[in-house]
């Protein structure tokens, strides 16, 4: 087993065994999602953080909410013609079938209680019901006891953009003052190898691996030692990227799962599933799978930025009933944001 520690220049915690990081209490890592020191300075600040997401969603806001704008305009009344095109800018925005039903039977229900008239409110009842599918509650899971790493599995198809995700939670960690540990469970890939101890020696984090082919359970328990052994606070766990339609691979990645639960019970606290937005409806496919075979705790969307139908969030959340974590909205190491419900309304939306 390989282990890539830190940069030269920062200490290593095994050296002196007096200067070992204190594993914080677990309920600090309860809220995991909260912004990063500088993502909360100030209310400029903070409105300058939302014009980034605003601007990363610009393809998603011109077709989904202008398109809404166009519809509305000069209308006084709600016809069912409206109703027909609001369904279809619905539809492609790739919302989702079910998601888009369910949106629309709320607003045919006020229309036909002659509770909703005008379609200026219409749009505000839209985004209303939008909120209230994207306000998930977090799912309840165990924190790892005093003295105890906090272990993140992290999976996903290739092409996702996993692995470049990892680093950045990586480096989010480490900014809150954590000692990471990466861990290259993706053993079929060389590639994928090179890529995260690229991203520990760029984040400063301790990165585990073996080599090519290796069998990734035993990387991950040979990692979870090394990890309660060092005191380490967060261990973030790359898989290796497989279709989700390919079942001896999915049997595979539960038993990493199972490995690391062994080594460390209740672990892993965290189950991440990293989405590329750009696939559409095939995102929630996959979600559906890794939901099965894993129980996912989270989900992180990635290159929001580069696709119009960013509607593919309330789809997923709405549909499987997942907390969205994280949202890509840009290549730079801060465009992984932590996923506000509210901020994704306002930036579309307004």
């Amino acid at each position: 087993m390989a282990i890539f520690r830190k940069k030269k220049h920062e200490k290593d915690p095994t050296v002196n065994p007096v200067e070992t990081p204190q594993n914080p209490d677990p309920d600090n890592f309860v809220d995991i999602d909260v912004p990063m020191e500088n993502e909360e300075k100030s209310e400029n600040h903070r409105e300058g953080v939302f014009k980034r997401l605003r601007h990363g969603l610009t393809k998603t806001r011109s077709s989904f909410s202008g398109r809404i704008d166009t519809l509305f305009a000069g209308k006084k009344e709600i016809t069912e013609s409206l109703m027909d095109e609001l369904e279809e800018i619905l539809f492609t925005s790739d919302i989702g079938v079910n998601t888009t039903q369910t949106l629309l039977d709320a607003i045919q229900d006020k229309v036909t209680k002659k509770e909703l008239k005008d379609p200026r409110k219409l749009k505000e009842m839209l985004k209303t019901h939008i909120l209230s599918l994207l306000d998930q509650e977090p799912i309840e899971h165990a924190p790892p006891k005093p003295g105890e790493p906090l272990v993140i599995m992290v999976a996903g198809v290739n092409g996702v953009g996993k692995t470049t995700t990892i680093g950045k939670i990586a480096n989010r960690f480490k900014q809150k003052g954590k000692t990471v540990m990466l861990v290259a469970a993706d053993t079929f890939r060389a590639a994928a190898v090179e890529q995260l101890t690229i991203w520990g020696e760029r984040v400063g984090a301790t990165v585990v691996q073996q080599g090519t082919g290796a069998d990734p359970s035993a990387v991950a328990f040979d990692a979870m030692t090394a990890a309660i052994s060092r005191n380490i606070d967060v261990v973030l766990v790359d898989t290796a990227g497989r279709l989700h339609t390919q079942i001896n691979l999915m049997e595979e990645l539960q038993k990493v799962h199972r490995v690391i639960g062994r080594k460390l019970s209740g672990a892993p606290h965290e189950v991440w599933l990293v989405l590329d937005a750009t696939t559409g409806q095939n995102a929630i496919s996959q979600a559906e799978a890794f939901q099965e075979a894993l129980g996912l705790t989270g989900i992180v969307l990635t290159k929001l930025d580069g696709t119009a139908k960013g509607g593919i969030v309330i789809g997923i959340s709405s549909q499987l009933q997942i907390p969205i974590r994280f949202i890509g909205i840009g290549e730079q190491m801060d465009d992984l944001r932590t996923f506000n419900a509210h901020d994704f309304v306002r930036a579309i939306f307004d």
